[in-house]
């Protein structure tokens, strides 16, 4: 319903942002990864935001990023994983962490988030992880310079980033055509972020 708000930051405390704009002021509950990017008070700021509606409250969660907004639309679609532990997770791992973590299977990697125990972790990076290999991706092929429909390649590393980046929301088609263009022998973790740049806001 409302995609971003952009305006003026005029107040932050943990985990809040609020932006005015046209003189109201928008509450968005955002991740600390999204704090650490934000401006000072009194600065123009923009954020991606998802209206999340319960029967006794109305929530705007506000994010820096598309990558971010998507990698939060990801793990709360997870059974089990309300708004609140999507914040805290995107608190404790960038966008690119959280995808690298569930395309490789890395549940310990989650439970650093608060609120996040063994058992919640695995469930997060099983049904992620199966809903990627539904998309027809899998994390042991990659894709050679050139080759966008994901003819795979001697490399494994752009074809984990393009597992990854189908976490966050990415067709896989659309994630190999950019993972392609950058030398596959970089760090997966390093090609996402490449990736994700690459893309901007086209989540």
């Amino acid at each position: 319903m409302i995609y971003s708000v952009s305006g003026t930051l005029v107040h932050l405390e943990p985990n809040v942002a609020v932006v005015e704009c046209g003189g109201v002021g928008f509450k968005c509950l955002t991740s600390m990864g999204t704090q650490r990017r934000l401006p000072a008070i009194g600065a123009q700021v923009k954020l991606y935001t998802k209206l999340n509606v319960r029967e006794d409250a109305m929530e705007l969660f506000g994010f820096a990023t598309t990558a971010e907004l998507g990698c939060f639309n990801m793990l709360t679609a997870v059974s089990g994983v309300g708004p609140r532990v999507g914040l805290a997770i995107l608190s404790e791992l960038a966008p690119e962490q959280v995808a690298l973590a569930v395309a490789s299977g890395d549940a310990k990697t989650l439970t650093r988030a608060s609120g996040v125990g063994v058992k919640l972790a695995q469930r997060i990076a099983l049904e992620l992880k199966d809903k990627v290999k539904k998309m027809g991706v899998s994390g042991d092929a990659s894709f050679a310079p050139g080759q966008a429909g994901g003819v795979p390649s001697a490399s494994d590393n752009a074809g984990k980033a393009v597992s990854a980046l189908a976490v966050l929301g990415y067709t896989p088609s659309e994630a190999a055509s950019v993972v392609a263009k950058f030398d596959s022998a970089l760090p997966t973790e390093e090609l996402i972020r490449l990736s994700l740049r690459e893309m901007g806001s086209r989540l």
